[in-house]
């Protein structure tokens, strides 16, 4: 086994360094060498002599001795020296055979850009396998197969055979980029050389037979040129590596802006899970980004939006934004775009708007604040009234908005002098400019401090991203998972009660109830619990009762235990006469309570992973539900609860008294440590409906569903 890996999931054990010779090795030989600049084997030598490549390259190509003015050499073995990287450029039938020989060379990096593997069909799958344990043999690392290579400008390493460069070289700067799509992330590259966007170093991962887009996150994370990660990627292969590189961004505060295409939902084929058909994938993706304070763009434009203003590095805690506009309209604008996004936008003080008033009657100086179109007349009102938000304002953010004043020439080199002296005075400030300026010019906006967004809906949108971005530096971090001994899971999926028993015993508050084989036994339990009591039909074979009419509430005397015993089992026979029918399930009725639904279910990717909602049986129609890695304490978990739309039902609205919210948290915090204990053969829980009463009164778990992987074992059941 490759020694920098682990022996399951990708992560690594030599830590991202490991990727070093990749990112700048010395030395590098490429296979399939071509003398032609355009083909696939040439171009990556035409881009590293251009570009001041400041290592060796050795061409290889047994049809030719010289190569765009290099010696060629006919065969790896024939390298005068051992070079620390190789380009593998042949037929996917070559790639093994060639990568065996670089790896008995010595080489310590391969980038191989041929096609043919596992996103061809299983024959290549398992050809991109076989390569995989080659390379790992000789403990060489191996960017792809079939991607387009990567670049570092500053070292003129561009071992890629992408055609972004032939209209410039990437512009200086200190954003990285990783992408899976190679195409994609190269034509990431040239938009943002295009809006005046520095981008020093891309990674395109193609296949991810080694190399992970959460290893290269890692790498940008150590690398001292890199302020500001972009990613993209189609799936995660390496969960475990890519949250460990997402926690190192958040710790060294460097944002990760990523753009995850492939919107699915899982567990569709799950039915007996609420909580597996309604918390998607791209949801818990959603949820472990936020976590540790990543952002999750939602289209190439705003990716590049995001990385534009992130590279002032500002990342305001407590967000709020000020607006200094000529256009009252602009300002309208911006206000409903930021209460959608939940961005305050207090009014300016009002000693400050009093000046303002005096220095212009007719504007509007509360935030926005307008100072009309009066500054072309006057464009030290412009300075004047940012000066007073600046100073007075208390904003985390400012967005000024001077339509085409940027691109007057009469008045834009004196704005740019004004704003940028007030800007030096502010360097705490995230400050975005909405106005047109030539492309030529942009470069000199940036130089002062400032990004420009044109659009003004765009630019509120990534300030109110950076808040986000920043309040996830600023959350500490998660307390470590618990060390306790793991649960020990019955066989197969167990009864209603059989699940009941297994929470008690971790700290679930579950409703007093009693599972009963006959009549009597039911009589015996009601009398015991006290009236009313809920009776349901107790079957690990039926998971939604209710669906068949399996519960019946608000038995209020023998008699009715009695009717309601009877029925159920009638009805059982007549919706499921195949299911295994342990008798009836008689439970305490606790009324006056607030429905919610809390469960599990184990994720493909990260594991088991926690949902919180409400509305009982409604919740997949509200569409109202938060998610959360496994495990997490009672302030995460009361922070979850919080975080639902619904979650002013739950702190007491009008005459309702306040929910019981603690005794919430604590039990969705327990559910999360129990799911993590458990180990992988856990599918999901459901308990839905949980009920919360009044403050201090508790919250029960009336109905619970503990779906167990029995490996098919289908004597067990």
């Amino acid at each position: 086994m490759f020694p920098a890996m682990a022996a399951a999931g990708g992560e690594t054990l030599a830590g991202a360094r490991s990727l070093d010779v990749l990112m700048a090795p010395d030395s590098v030989a490429v296979v399939g060498a071509s003398s032609d600049p355009g083909r696939i084997g040439g171009r990556p030598i035409a881009w590293m002599l251009r570009a001041g490549y400041r290592g060796t390259i050795l061409p290889v190509n047994p049809a030719r001795s010289e190569v765009q003015g290099l010696r060629c050499h006919p065969s790896v073995a024939d390298l005068p020296v051992t070079p620390q990287a190789a380009i593998v450029a042949v037929p996917s039938a070559q790639v093994l055979e060639t990568v065996d020989a670089l790896g008995a060379r010595g080489v310590k990096a391969a980038i191989v850009f041929s096609s043919g593997f596992s996103e061809v069909d299983a024959a290549g799958a398992a050809l991109q396998q076989r390569l995989l344990d080659c390379a790992r043999s000789h403990g060489m690392r191996m960017l792809g197969p079939n991607c387009l290579g990567m670049f570092r400008a500053d070292a003129g390493w561009y071992p890629t055979f992408s055609t972004a460069f032939e209209q410039g070289w990437p512009r200086p700067g200190r954003i990285g980029i990783v992408s899976q799509s190679g195409a994609f992330g190269m034509y990431l590259v040239t938009l943002a050389r295009d809006r005046g966007i520095g981008t020093h170093a891309c990674v395109t991962t193609g296949n991810e037979a080694d190399v992970s887009v959460g290893e290269v996150i890692r790498w940008y994370v150590d690398d001292p040129r890199t302020d500001v990660i972009a990613a993209y990627a189609e799936g995660i292969r390496d969960p475990a590596g890519f949250v460990a590189a997402l926690d190192a961004a958040r710790r060294a505060r460097k944002p990760v802006v990523m753009l995850k295409v492939g919107r699915s939902a899982i567990g569709r084929s799950a039915a007996q899970s609420h909580t597996a058909s309604i918390a998607g994938d791209d949801t818990v993706l959603d949820s472990v980004l936020e976590e540790f304070g990543a952002h999750r763009a939602g289209s190439q434009e705003e990716l590049l939006d995001l990385l534009d203003v992130a590279r002032q590095k500002v990342f305001p805690v407590s967000n709020s934004l000020g607006v200094i506009t000529i256009s009252g309209g602009v300002g309208v604008l911006v206000s409903d775009v930021a209460e959608d996004l939940a961005l305050p936008m207090p009014p300016m003080p009002q000693a400050s708007q009093d000046r303002l008033h005096a220095l212009l009657p007719y504007s509007s100086p509360a935030n926005p604040v307008d100072c009309t179109a009066q500054a072309l007349n006057d464009l030290s009102l412009v300075s004047r009234f940012t000066d007073e938000m600046l100073a007075a304002g208390g904003y985390a953010s400012v967005l000024g908005f001077f339509a085409q004043l940027g691109s007057v020439p009469t008045v834009a080199p004196a704005l740019l002098r004004d704003l940028g002296a007030l800007r030096a005075r502010h360097p705490d400030r995230l400050f975005v400019l909405s106005m047109s300026v030539p492309a030529d010019e942009r470069g000199r906006w940036s130089d002062a401090g400032f990004t420009v967004l044109e659009d003004p809906v765009r630019a509120t949108r990534a300030i109110a991203a950076m808040g986000r971005i920043g309040e996830g530096f600023a959350r500490p971090p998660a307390p470590p998972a618990p060390t306790a001994e793991p649960i020990a899971l019955p066989p197969v999926t167990p009864s209603e009660a059989g699940a009941k028993a297994l929470l008690a015993r971790a700290g679930i508050a579950v409703a007093p109830e009693a599972a009963c084989a006959t009549e009597a036994d039911a009589l015996a339990a009601a009398a015991r619990i006290g009236f009313p009591v809920v009776m349901k039909i107790l079957s690990p074979d039926i998971a939604h009762k209710t669906e068949i009419g399996g519960v019946v509430l608000d038995v209020r005397d023998a008699d009715g235990v009695r009717d309601a015993f009877a029925l159920l089992q009638r009805r059982a026979r007549d919706h499921a006469p195949a299911a295994r029918i342990e008798g009836v399930l008689v439970a305490r009725q606790l009324d006056g309570g607030i429905e919610c639904i809390l469960g599990v279910h184990r994720d493909p990717s990260f594991g088991p992973v926690a949902l919180f909602g409400l509305g009982g049986i409604f919740v997949e129609a509200l569409d109202d539900v938060v998610v959360r890695r496994c495990p997490f304490d009672e302030t995460v978990a009361a922070t979850m609860i919080g975080s639902v739309r619904g979650a002013s039902i739950l702190r007491g609205l009008r005459e309702r008294p306040p929910a019981d919210i603690e005794a919430l948290a604590r039990m969705l915090s327990r559910l999360s440590v129990f799911a993590h204990q458990a180990g992988p053969r856990l599918r999901a829980i459901d308990l839905n409906p949980v009920t919360v009463l009044p403050r201090g009164q508790g919250a029960w778990a009336l109905d619970a569903l503990i779906e167990i992987d029995d490996g098919g074992n289908a004597e067990a059941r």
